[in-house]
């Protein structure tokens, strides 16, 4: 009798199991529907510059798509082509950053305008599945995201063929029953550019993705899981070409303006602007240093006005190199 239970208990979790793999696998190949925003390159010179000005600068795209071994190059704010490609290791697999100058075979040449802009808006991807959330520019306004795609059109085409993306069996769960497109399709109105706390939120929240770091996140999911801007995120060393340093990490300092915990509270804006023009303080540090000192005194004196703004979070947070697992 006890046999015949656990035979029949054995079978019902591998046809559980085998139903589950399924489901897995044909979720795999979800598609996801999104419209194409209605955005052209423009061969305006201006806005080319502006494109090229927010990928080398507090877009930060130089970050991750070029090659680890010009990593440093970057960091000194040397222009390098944006043909992929950082490797992300997670806990999920590797992820590979693609080459995105507009070569017809390895990168972005293949592509028209309105699916590079759903990418970036709706987080779709060309063939109709969903990106992971590592471009968090769904609230971009119009002109920012035409200038970037008129920047990306007009950039030396860069044969480099990049690996697909490397998940292993969590990883494939997770894209299976997690992953979904973010963005929303609200479009943030281009505001004046001053140093104004209204223009701080748009480059700090919509283009520069402070939040993306400064709030706690599943390293899983990527989904927020703190008070924004409160830190507490640990994220790994990176090294001079841009490889994970195992077994080191930073913890990500609360920027919300809580008087005893805030890392930033006590500074002047000139004590914040001067900050990101002294560059990489702690070797190894994921934060894009080099990209972000290129922002104008202005843009830097908007964000510090906005992040005065956010809500106060009592969050304290270690400082240096951690050691152990992140």
């Amino acid at each position: 009798m006890i046999k015949r239970i656990l035979k029949g208990l054995l079978l019902t979790i591998v046809v559980l199991v085998l139903c589950f793999s399924l489901y897995v696998i044909y979720r795999l190949n979800k598609k996801f529907d999104a419209p194409y925003p209605d955005i052209r390159a423009s061969n305006d010179s201006s806005l080319i510059a502006r494109g090229k000005y927010l990928a080398y600068g507090p877009a930060h795209c130089s970050y991750c798509h070029v090659p680890m071994k010009s990593f440093i190059n970057v960091e000194k704010g040397e222009i390098i082509p944006l043909s992929g490609g950082f490797d992300f290791q997670l806990p999920f697999g590797v992820i590979h950053a693609p080459n995105i100058t507009p070569d017809i075979e390895t990168g972005i040449g293949k592509f028209t305008d309105g699916e590079i802009a759903r990418a970036l808006r709706y987080g779709v991807k060309h063939d109709g599945k969903a990106l992971l959330d590592f471009m968090p520019f769904y609230h971009i306004s119009d002109r920012d995201l035409t200038a970037i795609i008129s920047f990306l059109r007009s950039q030396e085409p860069v044969k480099n063929k990049r690996p697909s993306n490397e998940l292993n069996i969590l990883g494939k769960i997770i894209i299976a029953t997690v992953i979904k497109p973010m963005g929303d399709g609200v479009v943030s109105p281009m505001p004046e550019p001053d140093s104004t706390v209204v223009y701080g939120k748009y480059l700090a929240e919509y283009v520069a993705n402070c939040r993306g770091c400064h709030t706690e996140r599943s390293m899983m999911t990527g989904a927020y899981i703190g008070k924004d801007y409160a830190g507490n995120n640990k994220i790994e060393m990176i090294d001079e070409t841009g490889k994970i340093i195992k077994g080191q990490h930073l913890v990500v300092p609360n920027i919300s303006p809580d008087p005893q915990t805030g890392r930033i509270y006590p500074w002047t804006k000139d004590q914040f602007i001067a900050r990101f023009r002294t560059g990489k303080a702690i070797p190894g540090s994921p934060m894009p240093w080099g990209p972000f000192s290129r922002m104008t005194d202005l843009e830097l004196a908007a964000i510090y006005k906005y992040l005065k703004t956010v809500e106060p979070v009592f969050m304290v947070t270690p400082v240096g190199i951690q050691t152990g697992g992140s």
